[in-house]
């Protein structure tokens, strides 16, 4: 993703379509996007009540995050309709759950153009089976074609560790190659990624070291389960101080009249080539949006 259509989403908060009293506070949240759950999160026998809701709550005021809706896997019972209403309330995205090949995004963009949907309503898919990963080179391919919709990956490392029986450590040592594959093939298709949960909500000590080995990792932000770890996820997918310090040297070197035309300069005993440069303004330029 270039800077021009850069969202932030170092903040990525999950609030089920039935729970009232949270979705009460979402004017008050700091985080950058918000997904109204209508899967895990809400009962079978409450499902379509929550989907008649989700009208509702994207008809508020204006929108002061990106919103996003996780619809039921198209498979299920409810997929298909959950698809279709929500798609209505033009959403900034739909979360698809359990994607297991391309042909899933492919069937679920094709249901969109079908009914007219605009092309702003685009696709968050959930990695988050064996199968998924399997073909996740293949799936992220479809982020270089504007009309499959895919703008991004959510790691389900939930669901990843019940299906595969991977032990859950709290260094995630044995989720963790699957986590930069999803990366690498995340860049190779120019999407954005977001990191999976953190369980405790009340351990906000270790959700800090989660964010920062996420975004070590390079994922764009991490997904939450609760308000109280919003401020941490931004603190961590945000540059910090010595980052920007450091970009704006490189750019400000750069721009001085002996180097404007040179291709790689030295500083403090480094070489610094263009794509330090280039890497320096993105980042500058991301700071800036975001406030940092």
């Amino acid at each position: 993703m270039t800077v021009a259509t850069y969202r932030p989403r170092r903040s990525v908060l999950y609030i089920p379509a039935s729970n009232d009293k949270a979705l009460a506070k979402l004017a008050s949240l700091a985080c950058d996007a918000v997904i109204i759950d209508l899967e895990d999160g809400v009962l079978p026998a409450d499902k379509a009540a929550a989907r008649d809701k989700v009208a509702g709550i994207l008809a508020g005021p204006e929108r002061h995050c990106e919103m996003v809706v996780r619809i039921n896997p198209l498979a299920s019972e409810w997929g298909a309709d959950d698809l279709l209403a929500v798609a209505k309330t033009e959403p900034d995205g739909i979360l698809l759950p359990k994607i297991g090949t391309p042909r899933d995004i492919l069937e679920a963009g094709d249901l969109l153009d079908d009914n007219f949907v605009p092309d702003s309503v685009r696709l968050w898919a959930m990695v988050e089976t064996p199968k998924a990963l399997l073909n996740i080179g293949a799936i992220a391919e479809l982020g270089r074609d504007p009309a499959s919709r895919l703008a991004c990956f959510v790691a389900g490392t939930n669901d990843l560790v019940k299906s595969t029986g991977v032990l859950a450590t709290p260094d995630r040592r044995y989720l963790m190659p699957w986590l930069l594959q999803l990366v690498l093939a995340a860049r190779a298709g120019g999407l954005d990624v977001i990191d999976g949960v953190a369980n405790d909500f009340r351990d906000l000590d270790a959700l800090a070291g989660e964010c920062a080995e996420g975004a070590a990792m390079g994922f764009d932000g991490k997904s939450l389960i609760h308000p109280a770890q919003i401020e941490a996820a931004n603190r961590a997918f945000s540059p910090s101080p010595e980052a920007l310090a450091k970009a704006l040297a490189i750019r400000d070197a750069f721009a001085r009249p002996e180097n404007t035309a040179k291709g790689v300069i030295a500083m403090d005993g480094r070489m610094v080539e263009r794509l330090h440069l280039a890497e320096a303004e993105k980042l500058l330029a991301k700071a800036a949006i975001i406030g940092a």
